[in-house]
């Protein structure tokens, strides 16, 4: 990776946080942010911005492909520029307050797409969606992340589907069942483990507000909590989310889980490394950015599986993580770019090309049906059938919703909840201490 490196790259594919910073007053310049007539045909340079160097080489294959195929309308160049998902963001509001400069496609952070969210700048910048997704509208995943008021802005890049990783030569050394039914049972395994040999299976993150709270909403997505409904109402003080939060302050004191600062930093390699972490509940793209990238000798040590259910109820499979791909309307290449998402996002040639270059699943339903996906086996995880896995999780994976206000929300959880993981605090008395500062914070 070129200049992102690879420990921020998986933090920045996470829920990563951040305060929502000032935002130009677009006023009435609108998306209308290049000038020149509309390009229909010929030759095109889009301008591409994305924090992902894997994205980028998706787009440029898929681009010359698009160019390459007969009775193509459009011969594409891209120009594409490379930074931090905010710091992108925050470039194009500033070029659009402007009416120039702005790029022709966009990659926004699933936790940085609130600050389009906020002011209406979404509204004004980027192309309403829907038309572009009405074929295919039924079967297109994760959707919600990236609407405004009913309006599709972003396509998801990756569905981001958590497992349960694990270690299958320490799970038949310790005779731990590898389909073991429900987190209870794992968590008395894991305690019992821990106290025979200093072992783990999973994490907590103590670091910042947003890893924090990025693990605890995992699993209290899986649990079938949330943050919010889908009318952007705060559901945080739930028995889910008690109940979710006490699991995890539980499983710390256990030894359990392990509490680490980050879970994506040395701290966490080390104890991959050392034997001392053999299992974890991550994203797929853990598997690729996480496990192999940190660990390359423990090749075909690894494993993955659905997540255990909660014994109360709730799904399979969660979510963290993912990046929705936008075009700003009203520019002269708006058709051209919208011409290149649909054939990047909403085909199965774009989407096999994803997997391909970043391991980034299918956001289509019917794909995880596919035999080209079923058949792909994965050689770092001893060529497990990966497919065997992700097409129940797809069906049964919980919606998350998005909300202009979610980093406020971060902020008002992320010292409680890390109080509550030390023993300091209740975690019903956190999550009541959650709720009350994020209203007064917001203004309620």
């Amino acid at each position: 990776m070129s200049d992102v490196t690879r420990r921020t790259f998986l933090r920045r594919t996470g829920l990563i946080g951040g305060g929502l910073l000032a935002a130009p007053v677009l006023g009435a310049c609108g998306g209308g942010t290049g000038g020149g007539p509309a390009v229909t045909s010929g030759a095109v340079t889009i301008n591409l911005w994305t924090h992902d160097p894997n994205i980028t080489k998706t787009f440029i294959q898929s681009a010359k492909q698009l160019s390459d195929a007969p009775g193509g309308a459009f011969d594409y160049t891209l120009k594409t520029t490379q930074a931090d998902s905010e710091a992108l963001v925050t470039k194009m509001v500033s070029q659009g307050a402007a009416g120039t400069g702005t790029p022709d496609m966009i990659g926004i952070v699933i936790s940085v797409f609130p600050r389009v969210m906020a002011g209406g700048i979404g509204k004004q910048l980027l192309l309403d969606l829907d038309s572009v997704v009405a074929p295919v509208k039924d079967d297109l995943l994760r959707t919600s992340p990236y609407s405004i008021d009913g309006k599709l802005y972003g396509l998801e890049t990756d569905t981001c589907l958590s497992v349960l990783y694990y270690r299958e030569d320490e799970f038949k050394k310790n005779d731990i069942p590898e389909d073991v039914g429900t987190w209870e049972e794992l968590a008395e395994i894991g305690a019992r483990l821990h106290k025979k040999t200093g072992q783990s299976l999973g994490i907590v993150a103590t670091g910042d507000n947003t890893s924090i709270t990025n693990m605890f909403l995992q699993l209290l997505l899986q649990r079938g909590g949330g943050y919010f409904d889908q009318s952007g109402n705060l559901t945080l003080d739930s028995p889910e989310a008690v109940e979710v939060l006490d699991f995890m302050a539980k499983g710390v004191a256990s030894g359990f889980l392990l509490a680490l600062p980050d879970p994506y930093g040395a701290p966490n390699t080390a104890a991959l490394k050392n034997g001392k972490l053999i299992a974890a509940v991550m994203p797929s793209w853990y598997n690729v950015y996480g496990l192999q990238t940190n660990v390359p000798e423990q090749k075909g040590k690894w494993r993955m599986r659905n997540l255990p259910k909660f014994a109360g109820g709730g799904h399979i499979a969660s979510a963290l993580g993912g990046t929705g791909f936008a075009v700003l309307k009203d520019k002269p290449n708006t058709a051209a770019a919208t011409e290149l998402l649909k054939r990047t996002y909403l085909t199965k040639e774009g989407q096999f090309l994803r997997f391909q270059h970043g391991g980034y699943l299918p956001t289509l339903k019917s794909l995880y049906q596919d035999k080209d996906f079923l058949g792909y086996e994965d050689e770092y995880l001893g060529g497990q059938r990966l497919f065997d896995i992700y097409t129940p999780a797809s069906q049964d994976s919980p919606v998350f919703y998005q909300n202009p206000n979610l980093n406020v929300l971060i902020e008002a959880l992320g010292g409680p909840m890390l109080e509550t993981l030390q023993g300091k605090k209740k975690p019903a008395e956190a999550i009541k201490e959650a709720v009350a500062a994020y209203n007064s914070k917001k203004g309620n």
